[in-house]
């Protein structure tokens, strides 16, 4: 289906949009993929809060142009699904998990901080944990020596109530 002219300067606009609050763009081959497994990838990137599109290239290509993005331009022939993210990890992170349970998908390429990235690079920012995960294993860490302290000092108390019964049933006795 053919998109006027109106239509495809909001596809820009839309896109352009995404794209100048992002960190992260992946994009992905879908040739001959199922749509039951397309549903399935678009709910599992609105989880993560990842803006998940199949695009006309030309359209994206003027989109990301003059943006950090625009690397990736060279990379947009063939059927594509773009993921784009606030988050560093999260485009890579949908993409490629799904890739491993679909064939049908195929990482192509990426953009993080403005470097372009294969498909061996984007796998590798695909298995850095996302950030929720880094802010609890983060806030495990502050705890640790607080909850540690916590034990020692229950520990002290429990010695000590227990020390002081000891030398009064003696007595006793």
């Amino acid at each position: 289906m053919s998109l006027n002219l109106e239509d495809k300067k909001a596809v820009v606009a839309e896109v352009a949009a995404q794209v100048a609050g992002a960190q992260t763009l992946v994009i992905a081959e879908y040739r001959g993929i199922a749509v039951s497994s397309m549903t399935k990838l678009r709910a599992k990137a609105r989880e993560q809060g990842v803006y998940l599109r199949v695009l006309k290239n030309t359209l994206v290509r003027r989109a990301v142009a003059d943006t950090p993005f625009a690397p990736l331009a060279d990379q947009m022939v063939g059927p594509l699904v773009y993921a784009v993210s606030e988050d560093p990890v999260a485009a890579a992170k949908v993409l490629s998990d799904f890739a491993k349970t679909d064939d049908k998908i195929i990482v192509k390429a990426g953009v993080y901080d403005g470097k372009l990235l294969d498909k061996a690079a984007v796998a590798q920012l695909a298995s850095i944990p996302g950030r929720e995960q880094l802010l609890a294993m983060l806030l495990g860490i502050m705890q640790a020596p607080v909850s540690g302290f916590a034990r020692a000092l229950a520990a002290l108390a429990e010695k000590q109530a227990g020390g002081a019964e000891a030398p009064a049933e003696e007595a006793a006795a």
